[in-house]
């Protein structure tokens, strides 16, 4: 695998998370798909497998207003990390955001891993 393909999943990850198609940010994670979350602070939660991440992902997808912008992103042979920034629409319809880190394996083509740091 080249830095391009594995910059290239991450980044139809992205734009399948940011479309709420959870059927195609499932199909590029790998069976044990292992995802961090970055809440409750400080450690965050461990969600293993497709069902688990699956149901983490699809409530994250009923967020008003979701959106993941990269902001960088480093790639180091199977490994791909980001800088991204995540918005939403609070209830007053003001944006809310947080900033953060992503550290992504890459195998045979999918995220097996993805573990999620914010500032804060």
């Amino acid at each position: 695998m080249t830095a391009h393909d594995a910059l290239d999943v991450v980044n139809r990850f992205g734009d399948a998370l940011n479309a709420k198609d959870i059927d195609a940010v499932m199909a590029l994670m790998t069976d044990d798909c292992l995802f961090e979350n970055t809440s409750p602070f400080p450690d965050g939660e461990v969600f293993r497998g497709q069902d688990a991440v699956r149901a983490f992902w699809t409530e994250l997808a009923k967020t008003p207003g979701m959106h993941f912008e990269t902001e960088e992103a480093i790639v180091a042979g199977d490994r791909v990390t980001t800088r991204w920034r995540y918005s939403w629409t609070n209830p007053d319809g003001t944006e809310g955001h947080v900033r953060g880190t992503d550290l992504f394996k890459i195998s045979d083509g999918k995220v097996a891993e993805k573990l999620s740091y914010v500032k804060g």
